[in-house]
């Protein structure tokens, strides 16, 4: 079970690292804080809406892998002990 659990936790940080950027990617949708950093100058020259839509299935797809790693790392925990 070492061997599954620690492999279980590098893919965990490896996608947490690429979930960061990809929500990061997303486009702005008002005045928080895309807007601070220029949000606001760029909002006509964004991405298509295939792009954006595929970035967010993408963003959906790693962020479901997350959580079903997390929870098996939970449950490896658990039954562990």
């Amino acid at each position: 079970m070492t061997g599954l659990r620690i492999t279980l936790q590098v893919l965990l940080v490896l996608m947490s690292l690429l979930l960061v950027p990809l929500v990061l990617l997303h486009k702005g949708k008002g005045g928080g804080l895309s807007d601070m950093f220029g949000g606001g100058i760029t909002a006509g020259a964004g991405s298509s809406g295939v792009a954006e839509r595929n970035l967010n299935r993408i963003t959906v797809a790693v962020a479901l892998l997350w959580t079903v790693m997390i929870v098996l790392l939970g449950l490896i925990e658990k039954f562990s002990e």
